[in-house]
Formats: C-alpha cells, structure tokens, sequence
C-alpha cells in the first residue's frame, strides 16, 4: 500500500482442555500454551506494529499464588520482548529451584504467567499514545476470581460518549474517556451484578467459601454479555478471561471485525486470522469454523466451548477492505479473492492501453499487491490467448506474424521496490517531502523511453500524497509515455469508524477530487446546503439514518472522479500522462461474495453510528475541526 494507514489490531486466545501434566508428558513442555501463544501472536504479526499484551489465569490457584498475570509492551519487537521475558522467568526459576525443575506441579503453581487460560492482544493504534498503558489485555482485578476481568479487542465504538454517560448513571466513576474503558467497565459492571445476584441468593444456606465455587460454576456470561453489549455501536471482536476460568470472544451482530476458531480435546483456540490457527496447530482449514456474528464463543471454567446469540444477527458486512488488504495473504479464501480483484481489473487496464501489449510493462507496490498482480497477469494472459485464437481463426496472418503472436508474453517487470521506512521524528513538512521521494527505489534500464506505458498496481489509494510525492515522480524518471496507476480497492470516499484510522474527509484524494469537479462545475454551493442538511438534523434520528454527504458524490460518475484523482496526483513537474483506475464497486463484490462490508466506499454504513460518524465527519470539514468524528 503506497499510503500507510492505521487499522485493526489481532486478538489470539487458548484455552487448555488438559492438566498441565498432559501437555509435559506428550509435548514435553509446561510451556505448551505459551509457545503456542506466541506463534498465534507472530502469525498475526501484521496486526500489531505498536505494542502488544498477554495475560494468563491458573484454573483453582491456592490463595497466595497470583491467578492472574499480564505482561505487556510497546519496544519495537513488543512480542519478541514479552515472550523473552516469559522465558527468562522459567529459567530463572528452575535454575533457582533445582529441586523442583522437575516437579510440573510446582512450577505451575510458582511460574507467573503458566496458566491455563491465554489472551494475546497486538495493538495497530488508531488514537491516543503509544504507551503501554494503552496496551491489552486491560484488566479489572478483584480478590474475587468471579469478580475479576481481563479484556482484549480489535474494536472501535462509535458511540463512547453515550456509553461513558451510561457508566456515569451506573454510578461509576470512570478515569478514562476510551472506548476501551467504557468497554471493560461495562463488560465488568454486570459481571459483577451476576455475582451479587447469585450471593444473594446462595446466602442463606451456604458458607462464603462454598459460595465462591457456586458462583463460579453457575455464573451466566452470556445473560452478562447480553446486557453488557445491548447497546454497543461498532465493529467490534472482544475477548475476554474471568478470574476463574472462563472464556469469551464475542463479535458485533454485523460480523464487521474478523474472529475464527478451532477446538479439539486439547484446547479450545480463538484468533482474528484463520492462517495463524493453521499453522500454529497444523491443521485442515476445513476445521476452523468463524464465530457467527451477534454470538459469542463461551468456553466455561471446566473448558467446554459453545457459541451463544448476544444480540440478533444482521446482515453479514464483514470489511472488504480486510480482503483487500489487512489480511495474511495466505489463507486460501483471500488469496483467491485477491487474485479475483486483479483479474476483475483487466477489461479497464486494456481500454486504458488501447490494447497496446507490445508497448506497456506491468508492475506492482509492493508487497501485499502481489497476488491481485499475479491475478491481473492471468487475465491479461486470458484476453492474449482469445486474441492468438481469434487472429488463427481469421487466418489472415503470414507465418512471421503468427510465430510472433505465439511468441509474445506480457512484459513483467518489478519496478518499485521500498527501500526504507520513513522515520517518524522528522515532523518538517520540506524536510519529510524531501525524504518521502527517496524511500522507493526503481529499476532502471528496462523502461522504452517515450514509448512505454507503464502499469502498476496498488491495493489501494487512499490519501494519494505518497503517489503525488513520492511513486509518480519516481516513475517519471524512467521517462515512460504513460503512468497507469491502478487501485485493487475502489475509490474510498468515507470515513471509517470501526478499527481504521481514516476518520478525516480532507484526507482522501477522493474527497479532494470531489471538492474539485463541485468547484468545477460551479456546484461549490452544496456543500453548504449539505451542511446546514447535517446542522439541522444532528439531535434527530436523521442524523444516524442518513449519510447526507452522498448525495454530492451522486453529481458525478465515478470515472468522472478518477479522472479528477488523476490530475490531483500529477505533479506539475510530471512528464508523462498519468491515470488512475479504481476496482468497481461492482466487481469487488463480485472477488468478495461473503465480504460485503464496503461502507467506506459506498456511505452504506452497517449501524447507525457509522452513519453519524460520516455526518460527523462532513461537519468537521467545513467547520474546519482536526479531531476525530467519534
């Protein structure tokens, strides 16, 4: 992706189903759930470049032994640093305790972190600090087992204000404004409402102590997710661990935000990615099953797994922008679908060329275009081999001419390759613009100067600064007669609210070429008239029924914006012609059947608060406000 953007964190859980001693005398480790642990984690590395958490619960710990553990960080190798320390701490203990290196039970009861329950988080932050305080797992600690929570998640509400109210009239006191926190709070509030009322009604004839394995045994996290996420407004997979025992993942009724899950005698296993479980337990796709958007997956103290409605099902809008780009490449669903998307590109790539093979090179930015490239390569392979059928047939060729035709192969060529990652403490706008042109290299000396078209394929455009900046500037040099840029994902229009950092208007080169053409076509007006439209209706359901700022997109054709976004990205120095083709709508749904979640290129928004973010958003752009819509 030529323009670095912010998205959804991973989540990875395990649940043992074993004693510890099982896992010793096969796998001949106590570490079996924690190396396990960490290759979910490094599987989902792509998830999580700004920090990462763990957190682990000893099932019937003995009082005094710490049943709750969590580690976290924000180094660079945030899971390289936690999962070292890990591993000094077993180290270190069985050097220091030679006597009971052997004894698993010991060391279960006395290592932090060996446990028998697992949460790993990786945090991809879309606001606020990098610090480890913004870390998860966030934990709500109590000496009661049943009391204590800890909580992870790849989530962003869009409605934080109206649940920190909420907590508020609960009559907490909350210390943050996150919806992280409004989150655990919630989740914790009525986690300890079911514990009171199953006190209560235990009292009379039970101890406190028998009441604590009562608790434990008939405490109903699903009665205590419904009334937690009633309410909630996002796209959220949130994982959760009791105190003692017992497990949760659960997903937003529009399955926006990914969750997978595999189980067998052994464990019980959660993740954002299907890959990740594969390869960490080296197992058949056809295994993993998805947690069913609206329910979560509930494995009780006693590790049992059952998937449980929390709220009615909607309609399925799982993110396409996950297909297109967040997601490893090498689960076989999305790497077909990838592979779709470049194919799906080919009739507009060879109107672009005027079918002009001879003259044009393909390329790719990489990496993560690589396999739409490898799609479009078969489909430009697809239109030459019905084009050689069709000249044959005609037989209107001399045997030079024919042998030529059999002959030819598109031109490949790998052109753009980044060198180095632009260093983040460099906050002058000369100096940073400067730098940006010569963190791409290119390959010289295969380019016919003047003559060649050039077509390289992105995942996606979304600020389009890096190609004004830096990529288009740096083809030129090759002195080609055409710059074709092409776009797997189509135009993105919207903001995003659930789990993306693209929550500013101004920011798309989409946007920008709207404001352009309405300038353009003397409609500057609108966007007043669309505003005072949002003015009148933000304390009405309107408000989150509406996008209102579609209607200044429906003036113009989506090849009409294009062409603005083509302008807007050449530089006045550029020599050469340059184009800029989108996926369609379309046919992106035609490579993600399943995966229809496309708000940020429709307006269509899955819940009502993205529909208000996107109002939200408009209203900030012309009050010209910095912050985020929600």
């Amino acid at each position: 992706m030529s323009d670095s953007i912010k998205h959804e964190c991973g989540i990875a859980l395990i649940r043992l189903r074993k004693p510890i001693e099982y896992y010793v005398e096969k796998y001949g480790t106590p570490m079996y759930g924690i190396n396990k642990l960490y290759l979910l984690m490094q599987k989902q590395h792509n998830r999580g470049q700004d920090g990462a958490g763990v957190a682990s619960i000893k099932i019937d710990a003995l009082p005094g032994i710490d049943y709750i553990n969590r580690f976290r960080s924000v180094k660079n190798r945030a899971i390289d640093s936690i999962f070292g320390k890990i591993g000094k701490e077993f180290k270190k203990l069985k050097e220091e305790n030679p006597q009971h290196a052997d004894d698993t039970a010991w060391i279960w009861a006395n290592m932090p972190f060996l446990g028998d329950v697992y949460l790993g988080h990786l945090r991809y932050g879309t606001h606020g600090l990098n610090s480890v305080d913004n870390c998860h797992p966030m934990v709500r600690e109590n000496n009661w087992r049943s009391r204590s929570l800890a909580v992870a998640g790849n989530f962003n509400m869009t409605n934080v204000d109206e649940q920190f109210q909420k907590l508020i009239e609960l009559g907490q006191h909350p210390k943050h404004k996150t919806d992280t926190t409004t989150v655990l709070e919630k989740i914790g509030h009525f986690l300890d409402e079911e514990n009171q009322q199953l006190f209560d009604s235990y009292k009379d004839d039970y101890t406190n102590k028998e009441i604590t394995g009562l608790i434990e045994s008939n405490l109903d996290l699903q009665r205590v997710l419904k009334r937690a996420c009633k309410d909630f407004d996002g796209g959220y997979a949130m994982a959760g661990l009791t105190g003692y025992g017992a497990a949760f993942v659960v997903r937003d009724p529009n399955g926006i935000r990914p969750a997978y899950y595999y189980e067998d005698d052994e464990v019980v296993v959660i993740a954002s990615e299907k890959p990740a479980i594969k390869t960490a337990f080296d197992i058949d796709y056809s295994q993993i099953k998805e947690i069913t958007p609206g329910h979560a997956l509930i494995v009780d103290k006693a590790g049992n797994p059952e998937l449980k409605e929390i709220l009615p099902q909607g309609e399925k809008l799982s993110c396409s922008f996950e297909r297109i780009y967040f997601s490893r490449g090498n689960d076989p669903e999305i790497y077909n679908e990838r592979m779709m998307m470049g194919r799906l590109l080919c009739p507009q790539i060879l109107k672009a060329i005027n079918f002009n093979l001879k003259d044009t090179v393909f390329s790719y930015i990489p990496n993560t275009a690589e396999t739409s490239w490898l799609g479009m390569m078969k489909g430009i392979e697809d239109y030459l081999r019905g084009y050689r059928k069709q000249a044959i047939l005609n037989n209107k060729l001399t045997e030079q001419e024919l042998d030529e035709i059999l002959q030819y192969k598109p031109r490949a060529h790998k052109l753009v390759i980044k060198d180095a990652k632009l260093r983040t403490f460099i906050t002058d706008n000369n100096s940073r613009d400067d730098l940006v042109t010569h963190v791409y290299d290119t390959t010289y000396e295969v380019i016919k100067k003047g003559v060649d078209t050039l077509v390289v394929l992105d995942d996606s455009i979304v600020r389009g600064t890096t190609l004004e900046k830096s990529i288009i500037k740096m083809l030129d040099k090759l002195e080609p007669k055409k710059i074709i840029i092409v776009s797997c994902a189509p135009q993105i229009r919207y903001p995003d609210c659930y789990g993306i950092d693209m929550s500013r208007m101004k920011e798309f080169v989409a946007f920008r070429a709207l404001l352009g053409l309405l300038h353009d076509t003397g409609k500057e007006s609108m966007i007043q008239e669309v505003y005072q439209q949002c003015v009148e209706a933000q304390h009405t359901s309107a408000f989150y029924e509406k996008n209102f700022v579609q209607q200044l997109y429906d003036q113009f054709t989506a090849v009409e914006i294009s062409q603005k976004v083509s302008e807007i990205v050449k530089a006045p120095e550029v020599k050469a012609d340059v184009e800029v083709i989108y996926e369609t709508i379309e046919d992106l749904h035609q490579a993600c059947p399943n995966h229809k979640g496309d708000w940020y290129f429709t307006g269509n928004y899955p819940t009502p608060g993205g529909t208000g973010v996107v109002n939200r958003a408009f209203m900030n752009f012309v009050e010209n406000k910095a912050g985020r819509a929600y």
